[in-house]
């Protein structure tokens, strides 16, 4: 899977920044779907991507390396500064405040959702 990068337009979305990434349409689109344009929750993040047909899976799971992940997860992250969203694909990272990445950014505890297209 092809993932165009995108950077969070606000430090607060970071949710909307990687639904725009795995469902390929535009912030603002997100924003406007969701009505939200700022943290974003986990039933919002769960509805737009079933919506999206994106399927979630529905048990929370803890990382310790990017060995643990499926080939494409949504990542919870608790980096020095708060909780955060950010994307896994097929060994890149994907995150919205810090680029494109080979490994996690700096955080402390590492939750991820496995995605799949339905």
């Amino acid at each position: 899977m092809k993932i165009e990068y995108i950077h969070e337009p606000t430090d607060l979305q970071c949710g909307q920044a990687v639904l725009a990434m795995v469902l390929k349409k535009p912030v603002e689109q997100i924003v406007e779907y969701l009505s939200n344009d700022r943290e974003t929750t986990l039933a919002e993040m769960r509805k737009a991507f079933a919506d999206g047909g994106v399927t979630m899976s529905e048990q929370r799971k803890q990382a310790q390396s990017k060995n643990d992940l499926p080939k494409l997860a949504l990542l919870s992250l608790e980096t020095p500064r708060c909780w955060h969203w950010s994307l896994y694909c097929e060994g890149t990272f994907y995150d919205p405040e810090h680029g494109v990445l080979n490994d996690f950014p700096v955080c402390s505890r590492k939750f991820y959702w496995e995605l799949l297209f339905r």
